[in-house]
């Protein structure tokens, strides 16, 4: 495989990921195949269009990962970072100015960048979750520095407003820990449901209860506060103690969840981009073949 088929093959791998994630369901309060959630602006082909106008980007991060030479791999997201921007001008092109990826963009853009990097320093095809990882941190080095700064910005993104408010670093802070909540927690439970041969539906929304157990999810934490993101953290781990959606009991507890959220505008996004990126990391190192 030469660099571009390496190239191709991983922003395939990262499309796949975005569709699987939002494909899967029901996930509570969240847009699936089944419902839009707790979101009256965005809906399944939403996801599907913006999912689509982003392939092109992945395999630009790819790309810069392969080419990349400089000694301090933080400079690799200042290499990314321009093409992001455009990313996400045509992500809300796609969907009519309507934010359905722009967590993914900058989280999943840093994996192509660093797969392309390992790419091309053992050239692997199939890489260790762990190693991606590990680079992953060396390329977000300090990256939450920035979040000490934001006090003195006029205009603030959402990010930075929160942890002014809560002091949760983010989608900054795992990726400058290397994604440790994907590596500790969803990570293991997909690759062991995997190997039961449980439909690959079941098994990520079970994946994503685990997550939403786990996760200080910044999307939950934006509509409402942190006495919801508890409250969000308590159901999920409610429902894994039923058998998630895994046992009968467990999946009437996660269609009522899904009702509930819908009503209180409640949306784990946090989690789902997590989720997301579980899928692409199990992908890299295992192959395309989920089910």
């Amino acid at each position: 495989m030469n660099n571009i088929e390496f190239c191709i093959y991983v922003s395939k791998l990262a499309t796949k990921s975005l569709l699987y994630e939002v494909s899967a369901g029901p996930k509570p309060g969240l847009v699936d195949r089944f419902n839009s959630g707790a979101h009256k602006d965005m809906d399944f082909f939403t996801f599907l269009d913006s999912s689509i106008s982003l392939i092109d980007y992945f395999y630009k991060c790819t790309m810069a990962g392969i080419e990349f030479k400089e000694d301090d791999y933080r400079l690799l997201l200042k290499k990314i970072r321009p093409i992001g921007i455009d990313a996400e001008r045509s992500m809300f092109e796609a969907t009519k100015g309507v934010n359905t990826h722009k967590g993914l963009v900058f989280s999943l853009g840093i994996i192509c960048a660093a797969s392309g990097y390992l790419y091309k320093a053992n050239e692997k095809v199939y890489q260790a979750s762990l190693d991606i990882c590990n680079l992953v941190k060396l390329i977000g080095k300090d990256l939450t520095k920035e979040l000490d700064e934001v006090g003195d910005k006029e205009t603030l993104t959402y990010g930075e407003r929160l942890y002014l408010k809560y002091g949760v670093k983010g989608i900054r802070g795992e990726v400058e820990s290397g994604f440790e909540t994907v590596l500790k927690y969803s990570l293991p439970v997909l690759s062991d449901l995997i190997k039961k041969q449980i439909h690959i539906n079941d098994i990520l929304v079970q994946t994503l209860l685990h997550l939403m157990a786990k996760s200080e999810d910044s999307n939950v934490l934006g509509r409402h506060d942190m006495k919801t993101l508890d409250f969000v953290k308590e159901k999920a781990i409610a429902a894994l103690n039923h058998g998630g959606y895994l046992t009968p009991h467990g999946k009437v507890f996660v269609y009522e969840m899904d009702k509930y959220f819908i009503d209180k505008n409640i949306s784990p996004g946090g989690s789902a981009d997590l989720l997301a990126v579980t899928i692409m990391l199990y992908m890299l190192e295992h192959g395309d073949k989920l089910s």
